[in-house]
C-alpha cells in the first residue's frame, strides 16, 4: 500500500495494481483472522451423546408451523440456550439451537369433546424448558452438496433437536433484545395482516414477495419462479428496496418536498423495510447501495452506479469478507455490473437518445442539440402527429406518440436488459443452481413491471388495512390483479418443457472463457464497442453452449461403476458400465410417511449427478415402492430424462402409481423385470434375482417387493439387493450370487445378509447405505460382525459418505470415499 501511495503520482497504473494487490491480501487475512470468530459456540456439542437432556433456553426468532407427517405438526423455531442439564450435572451453556416441536393435528372429534390443544407458537425472548436429544447438523457427503452446517453455523446454530410439545414448559420472564421484540412483533403483525387482506394462496406469495416470509409457498410454485428466471421476485434484494425508493421518492417530489428531505425520508424508509424484514444480506447490500447512490445526488455529485457499486461491495467485504464466496452476493453485484457497465452505456446510445427526444416536440432549436438519426426521429413524429390532427385535433395524437413512443423503448430496455442479465448470468446460475434459464427474458419483461406495481399498491393496502379495511380493498384488489399476472406468466412459461432445462455444473475451461469474455466486454463497452460486441458474442456463445451442449461426465473407460450415493437413512446406487451407460438404482427419500424440507430427488442425487456431469441417464430403477427408495425419483425423472425406468413387482401405492404416471407423460419407456431375465447394458451383464414371476404383493409394498439385480463384467460382478430379507436372501443363495462388491440390504438390518447368502455372495466388498444416528440401530452389530467374520471390507455411507467402486473386469480397485 505504501508502494502505490509512493507511485501514485507518477506511475498511475502501476499504483492501482499494488492498491488492489493490497486490498486483496488484507482481505485474504481478514478471512482467516475471522474465520473461527463468527461460528457458532460448540460447547453444546458435548451433549450431542443421544442422551435427553433438559434444556433451559428462549427464543431467538419467530416460530412457524407445518405439517410433519403421520397426522402431525411441526413447530420449527431457533433458541438459545441458557442451561443444560444432564444426569451428571447442570451447566451454563449459551448456543443457537434450531428446534422441531412435534404435536398430533387436532381433529374435529376432539374439538368437539374438548381434549384438542393446538400447538402454541413461540415468539421472540419466550422462555422455554423442554427435554430434547440433541445432535449436530451434518451434510450429505458428497461432491456437490449444500454445505448445510455451514448454512446453519452463518446463522449461529451449532446443534438441531427436536421433542414434544406437551413437554414444552413456557417459563416467565423474558430474555433478549427490546428492540428485536418491536421488530418481530411488527413483522408478525405485518403477516398477520397480509392474510387478513388476501386468500391464503395469494398472502403466501404476497408474504415472501413484501417481507420476506417464504415459508408457506409450495415446492412446485418456487420450480416455477426458479425455472423460469423470476426467482429474484420472491427475495427481498435490490429490486424491492429500488423499486420502495424510487415511489417514495416520487410521491415526496409531487407534494413539493425539497430535494434534501425527500432524500433523507426515502433512506429512512429503506433502512425500515430493511430493518423489518430481516432477511439478512441481500437486502442490506441493496439498502447500502441506495443510500450511497442517494446521498450522491443530495449532495450534486456524480450519481455513477459503478461508484455506489464499488463503495457498497468495499464496505460488506470490510464487515463480512466471507460474503465473497457466496452465490448472494457474486449474484447480485454481478447482475448490478453487467447493468452499470454493460447495458447503460448500450442503452445511452440506443434507447435514451430516442426517450430524450420525445420531450419539446415542437421545438426546432431542440432538433439542433441532438444526434441526427434523433432529430429524424423527432421529424417523423411531427409528420405523423400533423397527420392525425386532422382526426383527432391537437393534443390527443401529440400525448398518443410521446406515451406510445416512451413505452415501446421501456419494453425495449426491459427486454434488453433482461437478455443481457440471461447470458451474463449464465455461467453462475449453472454452477450455483444448474438451470437454465430459457424463458427468462419474455417472463422478466412481464413480471418485473407488474412487481413495480404489486408493491406499492400491497404496501398501501396494508396500511390503510391498519384504519379502514374499506379502503384497503381498491389497493388490494390492484396487487391481486397484478399478482395474477405475474403467477400465470410463470406458470404458463414455467410449464413449457423448454423451460424446464437442468444442466450439470460447467467446466472450468468453460467458465474461464465465460467470466473473461464478460469482463472484457465491461472493461471496453464505453471506449472500445467492437470488443464489448466481440465479448457479448462470446458470453452469448457460453450461455448457448452450457444451455445446449453437455460436458464430458466425470468417469472411468472400461471399468463398470458402482456408487453408493450418501443419502441418509435411503438409498441410492449409480451404476457406470464400461461403455458409459448409466443406471441409477433408487433415489432416496423421506423415511415412511415423514415429511422432509428435502425433496432427495432435488437436493441430494441430483447436486450428486450434476457436480460429475451427467445430464442424462440411460436408465433408473425401483427396488420396491418404499418412500426411502422412490421418494427422490421424481426428480430424477424430470431432471435426467431417462430412456428407461425398470420395476419388479407392482404393488398398491399411491407414490408408485404417481411415479409410473409422470414416466408415462414424460415418454420413458417402462421394462418390468422378474426373476430368470438376463440381458446386456453397455458392456455389462445383468440377471435378475428376485421378484418371482409368481409373487404375490399385498395392500402395502415389502421389503420383499424388492429388486434384486446382478451385474457381471468379466470376470468381477456387483449384487444390489435392495431391502430384501431372509426369504429373498434364501432364493437369491441357490442363484449364483458370487459377486465382488455386495450392497448390503436393508442397510444392515438383522434380518438381512444372512450367513448362507454371505457364503454364497462371497464378496470381497460391501457398502451399507445407511443414516448417520438412525433410529433403527443400523447397521447392527450382528451384521458387521457377520461381514467381519467373512472377511469382508465394509464401507458405510453415514460415516465414508459417498463411496466408489471401479470393477475392472478381472479385479476391484480400492474404493474411492468422498468426505
Amino acid at each position: 500500500m505504501a508502494a502505490a501511495a509512493y507511485l501514485v503520482r507518477e506511475r498511475g497504473t502501476m499504483a492501482k495494481i499494488l492498491a488492489l494487490g493490497a486490498l486483496f491480501l488484507m482481505g485474504a487475512l481478514t478471512i482467516q483472522i475471522r474465520g473461527n470468530g463468527d461460528s457458532p459456540n460448540a460447547e453444546i456439542l458435548r451433549f450431542d451423546d443421544g442422551q435427553e437432556v433438559l434444556i433451559t433456553a428462549h427464543a431467538i426468532a419467530e416460530g412457524y408451523i407445518a405439517e410433519a407427517g403421520f397426522g402431525g405438526l411441526r413447530q420449527s423455531i431457533d433458541v438459545e440456550t441458557e442451561e443444560i442439564a444432564s444426569k451428571a450435572k447442570t451447566v451454563p451453556v449459551k448456543s443457537g439451537m434450531r428446534l422441531g416441536i412435534y404435536a398430533k393435528e387436532p381433529k374435529p372429534d376432539d374439538e368437539d369433546n374438548g381434549s384438542a390443544s393446538p400447538m402454541r407458537i413461540f415468539h421472540y425472548g419466550e422462555r422455554l424448558r423442554f427435554p430434547a436429544k440433541l445432535r449436530p447438523p451434518r451434510n450429505f457427503r458428497n461432491p456437490g452438496a449444500f454445505d448445510y452446517e455451514g448454512y446453519l453455523a452463518e446463522q449461529g446454530i451449532a446443534v438441531l433437536g427436536s421433542t414434544k410439545a406437551a413437554s414444552v414448559e413456557l417459563l416467565p420472564g423474558f430474555a433478549g433484545n427490546r428492540m428485536e421484540l418491536w421488530r418481530t412483533r411488527s413483522h408478525r403483525s405485518l403477516s398477520e395482516k397480509i392474510r387478513t387482506l388476501w386468500p391464503p394462496a395469494d398472502a403466501a406469495l404476497i408474504d415472501a414477495i413484501l417481507i420476506g416470509e417464504n415459508q408457506f409457498i409450495d415446492r412446485d410454485t418456487l420450480a416455477d419462479f426458479q425455472r423460469t428466471g423470476a426467482y429474484h421476485i420472491l427475495v427481498v434484494a435490490g429490486l424491492k428496496v429500488g423499486i420502495l425508493a424510487f415511489v417514495t421518492f416520487w410521491l415526496l417530489r409531487r407534494v413539493r418536498l425539497n430535494h434534501l428531505a425527500a432524500s433523507l425520508f426515502t433512506v429512512l424508509v429503506a433502512v425500515l423495510y430493511a430493518y423489518l424484514t430481516n432477511v439478512g444480506a441481500p437486502v442490506w447490500r441493496a439498502t447500502l447501495m441506495m443510500i450511497i447512490y442517494v446521498g450522491a445526488r443530495a449532495l450534486y455529485r456524480d450519481r455513477s452506479v459503478l461508484n455506489a457499486l464499488g463503495a457498497a461491495a468495499l464496505g460488506i467485504l470490510i464487515l463480512q469478507p466471507r460474503e465473497i464466496f457466496g452465490a448472494s452476493l457474486q449474484l447480485t453485484f454481478l447482475s448490478l455490473l453487467i447493468i452499470a457497465a454493460v447495458g447503460m452505456p448500450i442503452l445511452e446510445r440506443t434507447s435514451q437518445p430516442y426517450g430524450k427526444g420525445l420531450f419539446y416536440l415542437d421545438s426546432q432549436n431542440y432538433d439542433r442539440s441532438l444526434p441526427p438519426r434523433v432529430a429524424q426521429f423527432r421529424l417523423d413524429l411531427r409528420m405523423i402527429s400533423g397527420r392525425l390532427e386532422r382526426f383527432l385535433g391537437v393534443q390527443i395524437p401529440r400525448r398518443m406518440l410521446f406515451w406510445g413512443s416512451r413505452a415501446a423503448l421501456a419494453t425495449f430496455e426491459i427486454l434488453f436488459i433482461s437478455a443481457l442479465l440471461q447470458v451474463g448470468l449464465a455461467v453462475p446460475i449453472a454452477y450455483y443452481f444448474h438451470f437454465a434459464t430459457v424463458v427468462g427474458v419474455p417472463v422478466n419483461a412481464l413480471v418485473v413491471p407488474l412487481t413495480g406495481v404489486l408493491l406499492p399498491s400491497a404496501i398501501l393496502a396494508i396500511t390503510l388495512g391498519y384504519f379502514s379495511p374499506i379502503l384497503a380493498k381498491l389497493p388490494a384488489l390492484i396487487a391481486t390483479i397484478s399478482l395474477g399476472g405475474i403467477t400465470a406468466t410463470v406458470r404458463w412459461l414455467g410449464h413449457l418443457h423448454v423451460a424446464d432445462l437442468r444442466v450439470p455444473t460447467p467446466g472450468l475451461i468453460v467458465i474461464l472463457i465465460g467470466t473473461g469474455a464478460l469482463v472484457a466486454a465491461m472493461l471496453t463497452s464505453r471506449a472500445r464497442r467492437a470488443f464489448a460486441a466481440c465479448g457479448l458474442l462470446v458470453v452469448t456463445a457460453v450461455a448457448a453452449w452450457i444451455t445446449f451442449v453437455p460436458p464430458h461426465p466425470k468417469v472411468r473407460s472400461a471399468v463398470m461403476e458402482v456408487s453408493a450415493i450418501d443419502v441418509g437413512q435411503g438409498d441410492s446406487i449409480l451404476l457406470v458400465s464400461p461403455q458409459g451407460k448409466t443406471l441409477l438404482v433408487d433415489a432416496g427419500g423421506p423415511i415412511g410417511g415423514q415429511r422432509s424440507d428435502l425433496d432427495f430427488g432435488e437436493d441430494v442425487v441430483s447436486p450428486y449427478l450434476w457436480a460429475r456431469g451427467f445430464s442424462r441417464l440411460d436408465a433408473v430403477a425401483i427396488t420396491h415402492a418404499h418412500s426411502d427408495h422412490i421418494g427422490g425419483m421424481h426428480a430424477m425423472l424430470r431432471n435426467f430424462r431417462p430412456r428407461e425406468l425398470w420395476v419388479g413387482v407392482i404393488p398398491p401405492s399411491a407414490e408408485l402409481s404417481g411415479l409410473l404416471q409422470q414416466a408415462r407423460d414424460e415418454g420413458i419407456t417402462l421394462v418390468q423385470h422378474f426373476q430368470g431375465d438376463s440381458f446386456a447394458f453397455g458392456g455389462t451383464t445383468v440377471r435378475v434375482l428376485s421378484p418371482a414371476h409368481d409373487w404375490k404383493t399385498t395392500s402395502q409394498p415389502r421389503n420383499n417387493d424388492s429388486l434384486v439385480l446382478h451385474f457381471t463384467y468379466g470376470q468381477s460382478a456387483a449384487l444390489l439387493e435392495g431391502d430384501a430379507e431372509k426369504k429373498i436372501e434364501e432364493s437369491v443363495a441357490t442363484q449364483e450370487p458370487r459377486a465382488d462388491l455386495l450392497k448390503v440390504a436393508h442397510h444392515g438390518a438383522l434380518t438381512s445378509s444372512i450367513p448362507e447368502s454371505l457364503r454364497a455372495v462371497s464378496p470381497r466388498m460391501a457398502i451399507i447405505s445407511v443414516g448417520s444416528r438412525n433410529t433403527f440401530g443400523h447397521p447392527r452389530i450382528g451384521v458387521l460382525q457377520r461381514l467381519a467374520d467373512s472377511h469382508v471390507a465394509t464401507y458405510r455411507t453415514d460415516l465414508d459418505g459417498a463411496v466408489t467402486f471401479y470393477l475392472a473386469g478381472r479385479s476391484v480397485t480400492s474404493p474411492v470415499v468422498v468426505h
